[in-house]
C-alpha cells in the first residue's frame, strides 16, 4: 500500500502524461489538485495568473477561521490551465507554490496538534459569522468596496503618466486583495450557514433534503436580478416603440448600434437606457475570472444580444421574479412540515437571509474587482502602445507582473513584442489539450476538502475520467427532463447563435451568461457541482440542468439532438 510522506494511503495517482505532461516543483506530487474548470476553464493569462487569481488570498481566511482541515490553497498553472490543492493543516506537508512569480512555501502550522485543536475554535465562531454577515455586509464592507471603487472609476487614467498608473496598479491589487478577503469571509459564513440547514434537513428529511437545500438557494432580492429587471424594462420600451423595434432588427449588436446612434429616438434610448446600464451593471465579462474578455463597459453587445432575447421571447420579468418567490416559499413550507422545535426553522431563516449574498458578492468582488483591474491594465496597456513598445493595449494580459512593471519605468526594458507573441502562440496550442479533472495524489483527506463539492468532487474521482459512450454523465442539478438540440457556446461572440428551445452546452457559466436563459430549454456544463452558479440560475428558472460533465463539449456537438434528465444527472446523445 502507498503511503505519502504524512502517512496517509494513496488511493490514486496522475503524474504526468505524454499528452498532459507536468513539470512538479518540490512536494507538489503529494498534493491533490482540481482542474480549475469552474473559474478558469480557458488556457489562462499569465497577468491574470500572477495578479488576479482568487487563490491568493485563501490563507487569510483559514487562518481567520481557524479550520482544521486546511491552511492554505494554492494555484499552479499546468499546460496553460489553472490547478488548485488544498493545503492541510499539517506540520509535516513540504511544499512550495507561487504568488506574484515568487516562491515561497504554503503556510502550514508548525504544531503538530493544530489540527486537532482548533476545530474547537471553528466550531465556536461560525455561528456568530452565520448570523452576523449580512449585517456587517451592509452597512461595513459593501460601502468599503463601493468606496474603492469609486476612487478606482474616478481615477483620471487618461491623462496620467506612467509612474502614476505604476502607484494606481498597486493599489488597485490591494484593494482586489482586499476584496477578496472579504470575499472569503462572507463565502465561509454562507457556507457554514447552509451546511448547518443541509444537516438538520437530512436528519428531518432523508434523501428528499437534496432536492429541497437546491430550491431553498434561490434568491429574489440581489443585483443579478436587478441587472434582468433593468433589461426588461427597455425591452418594454422597445415593444412600444416601432422606430426601436426597427433598430432591433439588426442582425448583429454592431447593427442594432449602428442603428440606433443613426437616429433622435436611436440616441435617446442609447443615452437613457444603454449606457447608464454599462454603468451599473457592465463591470463584468463572459469570464469573470480572467482579464483576456472585454467587459459590457467597453462592449455594449452583450447587453443588446439579451435585450433582442427577451424581445423575441417577449420574456416577462414579473411572472419569472414571482415563479421564483412562489418555489422559494412552498419549499420553505415542505422543509418545515412536520418538523418539531425551532432549531431548524432557525437555521432555514439564517441560510435564506444568506442568499442574496451569492450574486451579490460575485456583482461586487468576482465581477466588479476583477473588472476594474482588467481596465486599468488596458489603459495602462493603451500608454505602451503609444510609446511603440506593444501593438495593442490587449498584449499586456500576455505579460506577467514584474515585467509590466519593467516596461512601465522603460519602455525598451526588453522586446516585449517577441513575449507576447510567444505567449499568444503557447495559448493557442493550449486549447488544444484536454485537462484532466485532477492531478497529483488522492487521500481520504484530499478528497474530504469541503469546497471540492463545487468542482464535483469526491464523485468525479471515484467515476473516473469519463468514457466514450451514448451518454454524458454529470451532476443533477435542476430537476426535470427535456430534449432538444444542442448549441455548444464557448464565447461572447456566439451569443446571438442561440436559438430559442436549445439546450446550451458549454464549459461553465457565470451572471454574464444569464441572458440565455431565458432562450434555453436545458443546460449542460462542463464544470460546476450543485451549488455552483449554473445550478442555481437554471434553478431559478426553471430549466433542467446537469453540470460537471467534465467532457460534454468534446462529445456533444451543435445540432446533436439530446436528452437532459436534470434529476439524475444524465445526458443522452439521441442522434
Amino acid at each position: 500500500m502507498a503511503v505519502t510522506s504524512a502517512g496517509e494511503e494513496v488511493l490514486g495517482s496522475f503524474l504526468g502524461s505524454d499528452e498532459f505532461p507536468i513539470e512538479w516543483d518540490e512536494g507538489e506530487e503529494e498534493l491533490f489538485w482540481i482542474y480549475d474548470d469552474l473559474h478558469c476553464p480557458n488556457p489562462v493569462s499569465p497577468m491574470f495568473f500572477d495578479i488576479g487569481g482568487w487563490w491568493l488570498t485563501c490563507d487569510h481566511m483559514f487562518r481567520r477561521f481557524g479550520t482544521p482541515f486546511a491552511a492554505d490553497w494554492i494555484a499552479k498553472e499546468i499546460n496553460g490551465y489553472v490547478y488548485t490543492a488544498a493545503v492541510p493543516a499539517d506540520s509535516r506537508i513540504k511544499s512550495e507554490a507561487t504568488e506574484y512569480q515568487a516562491r515561497y512555501a504554503p503556510r502550514v502550522p508548525r504544531d503538530p496538534d493544530h489540527a486537532a485543536k482548533i476545530g474547537a475554535y471553528l466550531g465556536w465562531v461560525l455561528p456568530h459569522y452565520a448570523g452576523n454577515f449580512l449585517d456587517w455586509w451592509r452597512d461595513r464592507l459593501r460601502p468599503e468596496i463601493e468606496r474603492n471603487f469609486e476612487y478606482l472609476d474616478g481615477f483620471d487614467t487618461e491623462g496620467a503618466g506612467f509612474i502614476e498608473l505604476a502607484v494606481l496598479l498597486e493599489d488597485a491589487i490591494d484593494i482586489h486583495d482586499r476584496h477578496w478577503k472579504i470575499h472569503w469571509m462572507l463565502n465561509f459564513a454562507q457556507f457554514a450557514s447552509t451546511q448547518s440547514l443541509n444537516a438538520l434537513l437530512e436528519e428531518e428529511k432523508g434523501e428528499a433534503a437534496a432536492a429541497l437545500m437546491g430550491r431553498l438557494q434561490s434568491s429574489i432580492e440581489d443585483r443579478n436580478w436587478d441587472s434582468i429587471e433593468d433589461l426588461w424594462k427597455m425591452k418594454e420600451e422597445i415593444k412600444e416603440d416601432s422606430e426601436l423595434q426597427a433598430a432591433f432588427e439588426g442582425e448583429t449588436a454592431a447593427d442594432v448600434m449602428g442603428a440606433l446612434e443613426g437616429s433622435e429616438r436611436g440616441r435617446q434610448f442609447v443615452e437613457e437606457r444603454v449606457e447608464p446600464h454599462q454603468r451599473d451593471f457592465g463591470y463584468k465579462a463572459i469570464w469573470s475570472h480572467e482579464f483576456a474578455f472585454k467587459t459590457w463597459r467597453e462592449d455594449p453587445a452583450p447587453m443588446i444580444e439579451a435585450v433582442r432575447g427577451y424581445l423575441a421571447t417577449d420574456y416577462d420579468y414579473p411572472a419569472a421574479i414571482a415563479g421564483v418567490r412562489e418555489d422559494l416559499e412552498a419549499a420553505k413550507s415542505e422543509a418545515l412540515e412536520g418538523a418539531e422545535g425551532g432549531e431548524l426553522e432557525d437555521a432555514l431563516e439564517r441560510s435564506l437571509s444568506m442568499n442574496p449574498l451569492t450574486p451579490d458578492h460575485h456583482f461586487y468582488i468576482d465581477q466588479g474587482t476583477n473588472a476594474r483591474l482588467r481596465l486599468l491594465l488596458i489603459a495602462i496597456g493603451g500608454k505602451l502602445v503609444e510609446a511603440g513598445t506593444i501593438d495593442d493595449a490587449e498584449d499586456v494580459m500576455f505579460l506577467r507582473y514584474n515585467e509590466l512593471r519593467l516596461l512601465m519605468a522603460d519602455q525598451e526594458a526588453f522586446d516585449a513584442r517577441d513575449v507576447v507573441g510567444d505567449r499568444r502562440d503557447a495559448r493557442e496550442d493550449a486549447f488544444e489539450k484536454r485537462p484532466p479533472s485532477w492531478v497529483g495524489t488522492a487521500t481520504q483527506t484530499a478528497l474530504d476538502f469541503p469546497y471540492n463539492a463545487l468542482w464535483g468532487f469526491p464523485e468525479k474521482f471515484h467515476a473516473g475520467e469519463p468514457a466514450t459512450t451514448g451518454e454524458v454523465k454529470g451532476l443533477a442539478a435542476s430537476a426535470g427532463v427535456v430534449e432538444g438540440p444542442a448549441r455548444y457556446v464557448q464565447s461572447l461572440d456566439e451569443f446571438d447563435q442561440v436559438q430559442d428551445g436549445e439546450i446550451l452546452v458549454c464549459r461553465m457559466t457565470n451572471p454574464a451568461w444569464v441572458v440565455l436563459f431565458t432562450k434555453i430549454a436545458g443546460l449542460v456544463t462542463e464544470a460546476g457541482g450543485a451549488v455552483s452558479h449554473p445550478a442555481v440560475v437554471a434553478r431559478e428558472f426553471g430549466i433542467p440542468a446537469v453540470v460537471g460533465t467534465t467532457n460534454a463539449g468534446e462529445r456533444i456537438a451543435t445540432g446533436d439532438r439530446v436528452r437532459v434528465n436534470g434529476t439524475t444527472g444524465v445526458v443522452e446523445i439521441l442522434s
